[in-house]
């Protein structure tokens, strides 16, 4: 597997592709905000690469570069329950609850 970083666009989003071969089997997202803010966004992994660590490297290759390129900021992220446990082993801190909710008209 090879990850290739993508510097930011226009709109501050800064992202990390994982490659296996030629195909994309995941990525995973930052946004640099005003005030020392970088917010993580989402991440996804191809259903036929799930469970072989892909989320895991790309979230830990994230992980390496704001802590070696962003010194002083706030990280910040809305997560699942499925990947809270990674934000709190790396220090996060809980804050509330949010439940998502949807209504077709």
């Amino acid at each position: 597997m090879n990850i290739v970083h993508v510097k930011p666009n226009g709109q501050e989003i800064e992202s990390w592709i994982a490659m296996i071969e030629n195909d994309v089997v995941g990525h995973i997202f930052m946004k640099h905000e005003a005030e020392n803010k970088i917010k993580f966004l989402d991440a996804w992994v191809h259903d036929d690469h799930r469970r072989k660590g892909i989320f895991r490297t790309l979230w830990e290759t994230r992980w390496e570069y704001v802590q070696e390129n962003y010194k002083g900021f706030i990280i910040y992220a809305w997560c699942k329950d499925t990947s809270l446990p990674l934000l709190l082993e790396k220090g996060f801190e809980a804050g509330e609850i949010c439940t998502y909710v949807e209504f077709k008209i």
